[in-house]
């Protein structure tokens, strides 16, 4: 561990959308020379869907059981993606260390930004429209405006 503190600690968050698997790529192909001798983390967050509180408004309360199936598959869903973003990081000859937290993804990766010192974010661009992200909120504008880093937005060019 002595030897990652002096390594330039560098982290993206990905999720399972198109353009997040994009700027890890981006980032493995832009920026190979500089992250190689980097400490790189692969940062995931899992939802924290409150499923009790959507079935007792809709139905009455949520079996058990139901919720517990919902968190594996998240978790299950999580974990698969994390390791296809460390293989993808493998045949970079980029070894990269897989994160996963459970929560609202915009606080969880600012969280996460400062307990491992991160001093590069690389987040991908989902490219909503103003309308879209004043609704649905803008995970990427959120860190740009929170992260104690700087913060590296990668857009795909369609």
């Amino acid at each position: 561990m002595e030897e990652d503190k002096k390594k330039k600690q560098v982290m993206v968050a990905i999720d399972e959308s198109e353009c997040s698997h994009y700027a890890l790529q981006w980032t493995l192909d832009n920026l190979h020379d500089t992250i190689v001798d980097s400490h790189l983390i692969i940062f995931t967050v899992q939802s924290a869907v409150d499923v009790g509180y959507i079935f007792a408004t809709s139905y009455g309360s949520a079996p058990p059981e139901l919720v517990t199936s919902i968190q594996e598959r998240n978790k299950k869903v999580a974990v698969a993606l994390l390791e296809r973003a460390k293989d993808i990081c493998s045949k970079h000859e980029i070894e990269a260390e897989p994160l996963m937290e459970i929560g609202d993804p915009k606080e969880k990766i600012c969280e996460a930004v400062d307990k491992f010192n991160i001093q590069l974010l690389v987040l991908g661009s989902h490219g909503r429209g103003a309308i879209k992200r004043a609704f649905l909120g803008s995970v990427s504008s959120y860190c740009v405006n929170h992260a104690k880093c700087p913060v590296l937005v990668v857009k795909k060019n369609d």
